[in-house]
C-alpha cells in the first residue's frame, strides 16, 4: 500500500498548494466568491462537471449499478440533463445578471423582497449537501488508512476547509480542474475497463446476471420520475450550481461549457452503472451496495492504480464538497447575514480597502460554516436521508417562484413568497407524514407551490414596471455590472497579471 497512499499524500498536498495560490490571485470580493467571472470554457466545463458529479455520484452511482444494473445510471443520468437544460435554456441569462446568489436574482426580478425567506432555504440546503459530501470522505479514508470515522471526516474536511478559505472560487476551480482530470483518468479510463475485464466481459456478465439487470428502465418508472423532479430540477435552481455558473466570462461560455459538462455527466453515469453491475458478478453476495466501489478497488486493481482510482473517489467528494462549501457561506454572509444587520449590500463606492475587507469576511464565513458542516457530518448517520431533506426543500420551496420569474412576467414578490412559504412547509409536513425518503412529499409540495405561486400572483397587483424594465435590462446584459460590489469588480479587472477586461465583457 506505500505507493497507494504516496499517490493519495501527493493529491493531497496538491489540493493545499492550489489553496495557496488562489489566496494570492483573489484579492477582490468578485475574485474570492466567482473567480472574476473570466474563467474560460475550457476550465468552466471541468470545473463544472466536477461540482455536479461527487461521491453519490461516484461510489453512490456504482452503489445503484450494483443494486439495479444498467438502470441505476438514471440517478446520475437525470443530473447530466439538468445540467444541459440549465446551459441550454437559462445559463445565458443567469450569467448576464451579474449577482453572486440566487436570492439575490429573486431581489432583482421581483423588487427585493423575497431575498431573505429564500436566503434561509438555499443555505438549508448547502449546508446539507456540504455535510453529506463530508461524511463520504469516511468511506474512502476507511478504505486507505483503515480510520475511524470521525478521524476520516477531520482530516478530508480539514483540506477541503483550508484551500477554500485560503482562495476562495479561485482555488476551488483550481482544484476541481485537477479532480477532473484525476476523476476522468481513475473511473473512466482505468476502473471501467478493468471492472470489465475482471467480470469476464460484457458476454459473461448477461450470462450470470438476471435479464432486468440489462433493461435501461429496470430501476421503475417511478423511480426516475422522482429522480428527474429532485435532481434535473435542483441542478436548475442549487446555489452550488448557479454559483458556478456566475463564474463564466460569458454567456457563450456558460452555454456551450456547461453543455460539454452535462454530456460528460450522462457518460459518467453509463460508467458507474457498468461497473456496479460488473461488481455484482465479481461480489454476488456484499452487505451493502454501495461498499461495491470500495470492495473492487480494494480487491481487484493493482497497486499505484488502485491508489489512483481511490483519489478519483476522493476528488469527487471534494469537489462536490468544496462546492457546496462556498455556496453555504455565500449564502450565510450575503442573504442572510448582511440582511439581517440591515446592508443595503448594493449601490455605489467601495473604495480604498472595501474589496480586501470583503475578501476577509467571506474568508471568515467559509472557516465557521466548514466547522460547522465537520461537526454535523461526525453527528450525522443517515446521509441519504439528510440529502433528500435538502433536495425536497430547495425543489419543492424555490424552483416554481424561480423558473416562473425566468419565464413568467405576471408572477409577483406575493406569489414568490407564498410559494416558498408553502411549498416549504408542505414538503416538510408530508415528509413528517409519509416518511422522508416517500415520493409523495416532492410531488405534493411541488404541486402547491405552484398553484400558490399563480394563484396569488394572479390575485395581486403586477410587478412594477420599473422593476420589470431594470430587470428585463440585466437580462440582455446591460444593466451594472457588478450590483453588490462594483468597486470589487472593477478591481479584480484590472488585478496585474489577470485577463484584461475585454474577455469578460463580451456579454
Amino acid at each position: 500500500m506505500a505507493v497507494d497512499y504516496a499517490v493519495i499524500v501527493v493529491y493531497l498536498a496538491g489540493m493545499l498548494a492550489m489553496g495557496w495560490w488562489g489566496m494570492r490571485r483573489a484579492k477582490s470580493k468578485s475574485e474570492f466568491l466567482v473567480a472574476g467571472r473570466r474563467l474560460g470554457p475550457a476550465m468552466y466545463s471541468g470545473t463544472m462537471a466536477a461540482i455536479v458529479l461527487g461521491g453519490a455520484s461516484t461510489i453512490g452511482g456504482v452503489g445503484l449499478g450494483y443494486q439495479y444494473g444498467l438502470s441505476g445510471a438514471w440517478m446520475v443520468f437525470t443530473i447530466g440533463l439538468g445540467l444541459l437544460a440549465l446551459s441550454v435554456f437559462f445559463s445565458a441569462r443567469i450569467a448576464r445578471l451579474k449577482v453572486y446568489t440566487v436570492s439575490e436574482m429573486l431581489d432583482l426580478r421581483y423588487g427585493g423582497r423575497a431575498g431573505i425567506i429564500s436566503g434561509v432555504v438555499m443555505w438549508a440546503y448547502t449546508l446539507m449537501l456540504a455535510v453529506t459530501s463530508t461524511i463520504a470522505y469516511a468511506t474512502i479514508f476507511d478504505v486507505l488508512f483503515d480510520v475511524n470515522r470521525t478521524v476520516a471526516i477531520v482530516l478530508g474536511g480539514t483540506i477541503v476547509v483550508a484551500y477554500s478559505t485560503l482562495g476562495g472560487m479561485w482555488s476551488i476551480t483550481l482544484t476541481d480542474m485537477v479532480q477532473f482530470v484525476v476523476k476522468t483518468i481513475g473511473l473512466l479510463l482505468l476502473l471501467l475497463p478493468i471492472a470489465v475485464v475482471k467480470a469476464g466481459g460484457f458476454s459473461e456478465m448477461k450470462a450470470q446476471l438476471p435479464t432486468e439487470y440489462f433493461d435501461p428502465l429496470g430501476i421503475g418508472g417511478e423511480t426516475i420520475f422522482t429522480y428527474v423532479l429532485i435532481y434535473t430540477f435542483g441542478m436548475l435552481i442549487g446555489q452550488d450550481i448557479w454559483q458556478r455558473v456566475f463564474t463564466a466570462r460569458s454567456d457563450t461560455t456558460a452555454r456551450w461549457g456547461g453543455t460539454v459538462a452535462g454530456t460528460y455527466c450522462l457518460v459518467y453515469a453509463i460508467a458507474g452503472a457498468v461497473i456496479g453491475t460488473a461488481a455484482k458478478v465479481m461480489y454476488p453476495d456484499l452487505a451493502s451496495a454501495d461498499s461495491a466501489f470500495a470492495t473492487i478497488v480494494k480487491d481487484e486493481l493493482p497497486v499505484g492504480v488502485r491508489g489512483l482510482v481511490l483519489a478519483a473517489a476522493l476528488a469527487a467528494v471534494m469537489s462536490t464538497s468544496s462546492g457546496a462549501l462556498i455556496a453555504c457561506a455565500t449564502v450565510a454572509n450575503n442573504d442572510i447575514w448582511s440582511r439581517l444587520r440591515g446592508v443595503v449590500g448594493r449601490g455605489g463606492g467601495g473604495a480604498g480597502d472595501e474589496p480586501h475587507d470583503e475578501v476577509k469576511g467571506n474568508r471568515a464565513f467559509i472557516l465557521i460554516m466548514g466547522i460547522a458542516v465537520i461537526l454535523i457530518a461526525i453527528a450525522l448517520n443517515d446521509v441519504v436521508e439528510a440529502l433528500t431533506v435538502a433536495y425536497n426543500l430547495l425543489v419543492g420551496g424555490l424552483l416554481v417562484p424561480i423558473i416562473g420569474g425566468l419565464l413568467w412576467r405576471r408572477g409577483t414578490a406575493a406569489g414568490a413568497l407564498s410559494a416558498v412559504a408553502v411549498g416549504g412547509v408542505a414538503v416538510v409536513g408530508l415528509m413528517w407524514h409519509y416518511g422522508i425518503l416517500a415520493n409523495q412529499p416532492i410531488y405534493y409540495g411541488l404541486l402547491a407551490s405552484l398553484a400558490v405561486y399563480v394563484v396569488v400572483s394572479l390575485a395581486t397587483p403586477p410587478t412594477d414596471a420599473a422593476v420589470l424594465a431594470a430587470w428585463r435590462e440585466r437580462l440582455a446584459g446591460r444593466g451594472e455590472p457588478d450590483p453588490v460590489a462594483p468597486a470589487a469588480d472593477a478591481d479584480a479587472s484590472g488585478t496585474p497579471g489577470s485577463p484584461g477586461s475585454p474577455s469578460r465583457s463580451t456579454v
